[in-house]
């Protein structure tokens, strides 16, 4: 039986964060790394990652930076081996994609979402989750979002594809269970990060979102990172498959 001190205890272990320099994947990466493990810092921007690294080391934790442009599939392969020890996978790199209807959207605009939000995943999960079946252990974290859950007037393709991230999370869950690797979603709602920013200035949106939200107010990193250090760690140890919605009551509530 493990010890409450040690529930979340991530000391030993290695871990991969996509999209990790800002917001956040920087969030969850400082979370791990605060928790006991040795970060692998991922981004586009090499500097980036060693700024991000770097700032961690000053703080005596361990991390260490591996770029890769997860648009392209050898650097996202690339990653993968890179990070084939690793014993948790966070898969929190994504782009939004253009904010029009999905009659408006170009074969481009599919290749590049779906390349970036869904496809660099499988292909990081079919690269490392061999090496954790193989130690008997691991956890994925697939990072979707409620707009996964529900219709869009405008970022459909991005709901597209973090539907999927739900699915291919239990998918994966089913056939690797069996080796002791766990995979869950994350499906956050409305989050303070820059990639939020023109939603959290937009004053007349706000007023309906929070006014539909039972918490009344938006999310912060940190309450993203705490639910990816638990699924990590072994306080997650039974949990698997699952799609978790961390949004303050966004999707329960009927607006009253």
């Amino acid at each position: 039986m493990a010890r409450s001190s040690t529930l979340f205890d991530l000391r030993g272990r290695k871990a991969l964060v996509t999209g990790a320099t800002q917001g956040l994947g920087l969030a969850i990466t400082e979370a791990l790394a605060f928790h006991g493990a040795h970060v692998i810092v991922s981004d586009r921007d090499p500097d980036a990652c060693e700024r991000a690294a770097s700032g961690l080391r000053d703080l005596g934790l361990e991390a260490s930076g591996a770029a890769a442009d997860l648009a392209h599939v050898t650097e996202t392969e690339a990653l993968a081996t890179t990070a084939a020890d690793v014993d948790v996978l966070v898969c929190n790199a994504g782009v939004q994609g253009p904010a029009w209807p999905l009659s408006a959207v170009t074969d481009d605009d599919w290749q590049r979402v779906f390349s970036i939000n869904l496809r660099s995943a499988e292909r990081l999960c079919a690269g490392i989750l061999p090496g954790m079946a193989e130690r008997g252990r691991g956890s994925v974290v697939l990072m979707s979002s409620i707009a996964g859950l529900r219709g869009n007037m405008s970022i459909g393709l991005y709901g597209l594809t973090k539907a999927a991230l739900a699915q291919l999370a239990r998918n994966l869950a089913v056939e690797w269970g069996p080796d002791g690797v766990r995979v869950n979603a994350i499906s956050p709602g409305l989050i303070r990060t820059p990639l939020a920013a023109g939603l959290l200035d937009n004053a007349a949106f706000m007023q309906r979102r929070l006014a539909a939200t039972p918490l009344r107010r938006v999310g912060e990193p940190h309450e993203i990172a705490g639910v990816v250090v638990m699924l990590a760690s072994d306080a997650g140890g039974f949990i698997t498959g699952h799609n978790l919605v961390v949004d303050g009551g966004t999707t329960i509530s009927d607006g009253n």
